[in-house]
């Protein structure tokens, strides 16, 4: 393993955490994709992850839920929102939660790029 930060992304659309891969290894970081919540709860190095990006609405466990599961676990990842389930409720409280940042489906990769290296380089 390098010393590159980890990425975590967290979505069950395939094509999303494909595209999201090469464009976070294109920045030179490692990418770890996670098709649910579950399977990355199931992942035993978490603290080694960076920052994590995840959708909101996914079978089982929603993106929220993994926040709050995070959460009370102590000391989660920064988390980045990517959603095309954007109401201002979800916002709200995906932020208050903690969440670096709150992207609706489709983001333009520039601005996810931004705050991705901000919120890695301040990890």
């Amino acid at each position: 393993m390098g010393s590159e930060p980890v990425i975590a992304i967290v979505d069950d659309d395939a094509s999303i955490r494909e595209a999201l891969g090469d464009l976070i290894q294109s920045l030179g970081y490692r990418c770890l994709g996670f098709a649910s919540a579950e399977e990355f709860l199931g992942f035993a190095d978490r603290s080694s992850i960076a920052c994590m990006i995840t959708d909101i609405n996914m079978p089982g466990l929603t993106g929220l839920e993994l926040q709050d599961r995070l959460n009370a676990d102590g000391h989660p990842p920064p988390i980045i929102f990517m959603t095309s389930y954007a109401d201002d409720a979800t916002k709200a409280k995906a932020l208050g939660g903690g969440a670096r940042s709150f992207f609706g489906k489709p983001v333009d990769d520039d601005v996810l790029v931004d705050c991705l290296t901000s919120v890695v380089d301040a990890h």
